[in-house]
């Protein structure tokens, strides 16, 4: 013996929700690997800028050795070989690879460099940007030590 159907009492939803999870799902899905994105290539761009300012500053450093002989054997306050400090600051970039610019300043007791590097990129890739271009700058001072013994 089988039974008559039984009416449902229970009311049908006017709104079909069905499928709004898996479109709040796509969204977060995107929105977090948009973040991860950022976070990746944002830490790229950090890495490259800490390079770039390390290579300045070696190059600073070089550069910053070739002093005016005859000026500092006189007992002048020393003072850098414009063209040889220059040359030396720049050689050092290109030995490694990078390219920038050496420029004498402050009556010859300054020399600021100035790097420019690339990093490449992971997901910015994705939308046409292939690589990062950052700036690194350093600065050597002369300074004038004291030996021995001051009253």
């Amino acid at each position: 013996m089988t039974r008559p159907p039984v009416a449902s009492t229970r009311r049908r939803p006017t709104v079909d929700d069905r499928g709004s999870v898996t479109l709040f799902l796509s969204l977060t899905v995107v929105g977090l690997l948009v973040l991860i994105g950022l976070v990746v290539d944002g830490g790229a761009k950090v890495r490259a800028i800490q390079h770039a300012d390390a290579l300045a500053a070696d190059a600073a450093r070089t550069g910053g050795q070739v002093i005016d002989k005859p000026t500092a054997i006189a007992g002048d306050a020393p003072t850098l070989d414009l063209r040889a400090a220059t040359r030396a600051a720049t050689a050092y970039l290109s030995a490694h690879g990078a390219t920038g610019t050496a420029t004498v300043t402050d009556g010859g007791r300054t020399l600021q460099v100035t790097v420019t590097s690339t990093a490449p990129t992971v997901f910015l890739d994705l939308i046409g940007i292939n690589q990062i271009t950052v700036q690194g700058h350093a600065t050597a001072t002369l300074v004038r030590g004291v030996t021995g013994a001051t009253p």
